[in-house]
């Protein structure tokens, strides 16, 4: 009996662990929203000290031609808004901040893939964020690219200035270094900023809004499908 409560102990505390992680994330955001890679940055963040009213996590937003696009993640902090595009990758990652399109190699170079540049899928979020407030204009943005996964950057060069291309492991050191590094921004209204980037989250709560912004994503590229 003694024996058995000392196996069962790890399990209950893994079970306690995911039940606190869950109560906590639920001040974000909703445990089927995202990504479960985008979930874990804002677990990150919360964890590392963030306040859940500064993180807003899968955002749509409407651009001026009326076409929806998908923000993974936003963080308001007192230098500015940091704009997170979170990838899942494994292997090696090859690419350059101006092309189009980013080359994954797996099977040590038997098998090879592409995907849109997230620096530049990023940027576009930023511009379109741009466009919703006045009150952007006047404030520093920040892109953040993070890449989850057991992946390797190989061969990747010419990041924009405050653009940041990082492992998940290094994230936390990232956001410390643009806040530490930057001076503080010159909010006229957090309230207008916050409702912009809230109403952005509601929008992912309707269904018609989530299939308008996969036909946008198809029809942009073209094809059947969507990169993640």
């Amino acid at each position: 009996m003694f024996i058995s409560g000392i196996l069962l102990l790890p399990i209950l505390i893994f079970i306690l662990l995911r039940i606190k992680d869950k109560k906590l994330l639920e001040t974000v955001t909703k445990s089927n929203r995202g990504t479960k890679t985008e979930r874990k940055l804002v677990l990150k963040l919360l964890k590392s000290g963030f306040p859940s009213q500064t993180i807003f996590h899968d955002l749509y937003l409407r651009n001026r031609y009326g076409n929806y696009s998908q923000i993974d993640l936003v963080l308001a902090t007192k230098v500015g808004i940091i704009v997170f595009e979170v990838k899942n990758y494994s292997g090696w990652i090859f690419g350059s901040g101006n092309q189009n399109k980013w080359t994954q190699i797996l099977a040590y170079g038997k098998k090879k893939y592409y995907f849109y540049n997230p620096i530049l899928q990023n940027k576009k979020h930023i511009e379109n964020l741009k466009t919703k407030l006045t009150d952007f204009q006047n404030i520093p943005f920040f892109s953040v690219v993070v890449f989850f996964g057991d992946c390797e950057f190989r061969d990747v060069s010419f990041i924009p200035k405050d653009t940041f291309l990082t492992k998940s492991s290094r994230v936390i050191d990232v956001v410390n270094m643009i806040i530490k590094n930057n001076e503080l921004a010159k909010y006229k209204s957090k309230r207008d900023i916050v409702n912009v980037l809230s109403r952005a989250v509601e929008n992912g709560n309707y269904q018609k809004v989530l299939d308008k912004q996969i036909k946008d994503i198809n029809d942009m590229l073209g094809e059947d499908r969507i990169f993640h």
